[in-house]
């Protein structure tokens, strides 16, 4: 199964990071209150970052290296080659 390693920007301009096989799925579950606890207070705007190709463990791990970095190096991350989002 391919996993999604992701970020969403949110109302009070924080990253929120997650792992799922179903972006549209996993981001109508946060956008409706049904997805992370992080999201009580807050709402997803977009997804600004997806990495793919994962198997569930790498994409924990990866998940892990991405909430550990700082704002700034996460802003880098989200205009690196590595983020699968178009950014036309």
């Amino acid at each position: 199964m391919n996993w999604l390693v992701y970020m969403i920007l949110c109302s009070d301009g924080t990253f929120y990071t997650g792992i799922t096989t179903d972006m549209q799925r996993r981001f109508d579950q946060h956008a409706s209150s049904k997805g992370a606890k992080y999201f009580r207070g807050r709402q997803p705007l977009q997804v600004v970052y997806r990495e793919s190709g994962h198997t569930r463990s790498s994409a924990g791990r990866r998940e892990r290296e991405i909430k550990d970095l700082k704002r700034a190096e996460k802003g880098l991350l989200i205009f690196s080659e590595r983020n699968e989002i178009s950014r036309h």
